[in-house]
């Protein structure tokens, strides 16, 4: 399952750490994107429960975008961004 997370936290430090768990289960693609591979909902939520366990829910915020197969190869670019390849994310 392939996930896009974007993220915007207002605390460096709690933002170091929600990057750091992220690039446990993807790649950064910009600043405040990842791609996330996951096996099954369970890992995901996992991921999900650690994140919102550092966030401050009152100013941050984390999205989750799940993408089907057929969506992931709609995707369109531009500029320098890339989103990366299926085999270069890995699964968590």
């Amino acid at each position: 399952m392939l996930v896009v997370v974007c993220f915007d936290i207002s605390d460096d430090r709690i933002r170091y750490r929600v990057v750091k768990a992220l690039l446990g289960y993807g790649v950064r693609v910009q600043k405040s994107v990842f791609e996330c591979r996951f096996k099954d909902r369970k890992s995901m939520a996992a991921l999900q429960e650690r994140i919102e366990a550092m966030i401050d829910h009152g100013c941050d915020s984390v999205i989750y975008y799940p993408l089907c197969r057929e969506c992931r190869n709609k995707t369109e670019n531009s500029g320098a961004a890339r989103p990366q390849p299926p085999e270069a994310t890995m699964f968590a």
